[in-house]
This record gives structure tokens, sequence and C-alpha cells, in this order.
């Protein structure tokens, strides 16, 4: 009979065990499958996408803004351009991708996570074991060196090393000097993901997009063979389209189509508050007093 106690004892402490074990799995949500976005969220956006000179909402500094105005879409034409990937911060508005768990042979424990990305056939690799970053001179790539850690069930991702690339298919760029948080909070079928891209040179404040995605293992991610070729014909070897400063030729084409100021259109990180409608009312106010006067 003294047994009982003692048995009563070990059978609570391993339940208590279980569940602090069980309670720790939960929280390392499985993300494994392959995610497709839901477009209908901000269908232009990440369909056509923007037009020239569409930077509101945008915290674009001074030198993003200029960056921005020089970009000549015609650069898209270029072969050194035509097999370019998005960037990671990039490709969650975008592109359907796949997610791998990488797990360790011998402790079975989850090591990093891998995605390939369905545009431009893009792998990257979110390292999940606590290794060091590299050296602040090594490499830097489209993808970037990305640690992810779980907070609660949302794995959170930090990234470096980025190659210099665009905010917006419209010139609006990020330096390689910018860092990236991502968050991936799966809530049933679906996964949202955040992104939050720090820029010390093209941005004043943080700029902070979301996007769903659906988990459908029906999908395909297709290998993406890309030959660059000679898209106009005559194009000078080493010619890089660009627009030089005060000579954009579509500088207020978006802003005529929608009745919008200029300076509103240009962006700025006081573009993204609400507060900002009420500049935009006294700025077209001020364009219809100045209309009449004429």
């Amino acid at each position: 009979m003294s047994l009982i106690p003692s048995l009563r004892r070990a059978v609570l402490a391993s339940s208590l065990g279980m569940l602090f074990l069980s309670g720790t799995a939960v929280a390392e949500i499985d993300l494994s499958g392959v995610w497709v976005g839901r477009v209908h969220e901000d269908f232009l956006e990440r369909g056509t996408g923007p037009d020239m000179v569409e930077y509101e909402g945008l915290p674009i500094s001074e030198s993003g803004r200029a960056r921005a105005l020089s970009w000549d879409p015609s650069l898209l034409t270029l072969e050194e351009y035509q097999c370019r990937p998005h960037p990671s911060d990039y490709y969650t508005r975008f592109a359907n991708f796949r997610f791998t768990k990488l797990v360790n042979s011998e402790t079975q424990s989850t090591i990093g996570w891998h995605m390939r990305k369905v545009w431009q056939a893009a792998e990257r690799t979110i390292w999940m074991d606590g290794r060091e970053r590299p050296p602040e001179f090594a490499a830097h790539t489209f993808q970037g060196f990305s640690l992810g850690k779980w907070e609660g069930d949302v794995l959170s991702v930090e990234t470096t090393h980025l190659k210099q690339s665009y905010i917006r298919r419209n010139g609006v760029s990020r330096s390689d000097r910018a860092t990236t948080r991502e968050h991936y909070a799966r809530h049933g079928n679906y996964v949202t993901v955040i992104v939050v891209i720090r820029d010390p040179a093209n941005l004043t404040e943080s700029m902070i997009r979301s996007s769903d995605y659906e988990l459908n293992n029906q999908a395909n991610i297709p290998p993406y063979p890309c030959d660059p070729t000679v898209e106009i014909a005559g194009q000078p070897k080493g010619l890089v389209p660009a627009y030089l400063p005060g000579k954009h030729p579509f500088l207020t084409e978006y802003a005529d189509k929608y009745k919008l100021p200029l300076e509103a259109v240009l962006g700025g990180a006081q573009t993204m508050y609400p507060e900002y409608m009420q500049k935009v009312r006294e700025l077209r106010s001020g364009q219809r007093t100045s209309a009449t006067r004429e």
C-alpha cells in the first residue's frame, strides 16, 4: 500500500512533464506545405503593379524619392534584369511559396525552414539553430541571411545582408543597408505574413505591410527556366535607361488621373497616417482656388 502514493506522485510528475513538453511543441506551428497568395487583397499592387510616381503612403526619404524618380521602366528590358528574382522582403508580397522543414537527422530538432518561391525559382533558408550571422562585409544576396525564432506560435525572422532591390515595382528602391523583420502567423489553413523594412538610406521610418496566403498542397511550385534575350532591337550595349533629375516624363500622370495634389503622391512618412487626409483637402482647395484665379 505504501507504494500507491509514490506511484501517484510519479504519474502526476509524468503528466506535468508531458503537459510542459506538449505546450512547448504546440508553440512551434507547422508551416510545411505550399502557400498560395490571396491576391484579391491589394489586387493592383500584387498583380499589374502600381502606377509611375505613385508613392503616397510610403515613408520614403528625399534620397529615396530622387532614386525612384530616376527609374525608367525600360530598365527591365536589359538582359541583366530579365531573370532577376524578387528580393525576400518582396516575395511575400507576390509569389506563391513552399515551406519545407529542415531537421537534424540525429536529434530530430528543427534547424531551419527552406522556402522555394515560384517567381524565378528563388531558394531561401531561414536558420533556426542559433548560428552566428556572417560578418558585415560578407556577400549580399537577394534573399539575404535569415535567422528565425518562435515568439509564441508566431515565426519571427530577422534578415540582413540583402542586395539592393526594390520595395515597389515602380522604382521605389531599398538599399543594401536595409534589414527586415518578418512574422508568419498561422490561423488554420491561412498564414498572415507581416514584413517590416528598415532602411536608413531610402526610408525615414519603418515600412510595414502584410499579405495573406492559403495552404493548398494541390498547388505546384514548378521549375522556372529563364533565358535572357534581346528585347529591343538595336539597343546599345551598356545603356542603362534612367531619367535625369527634373526630367521625369510622367511626373504628374498619376496625380492628374486621380485628381490628387502632386505633393501627396510624392510620398513621405506624413502620407502614411490618416491625419494627412486633411492636408490633401487643403492642397486640393488651394489648387481649385489657383485655377479659379487663372
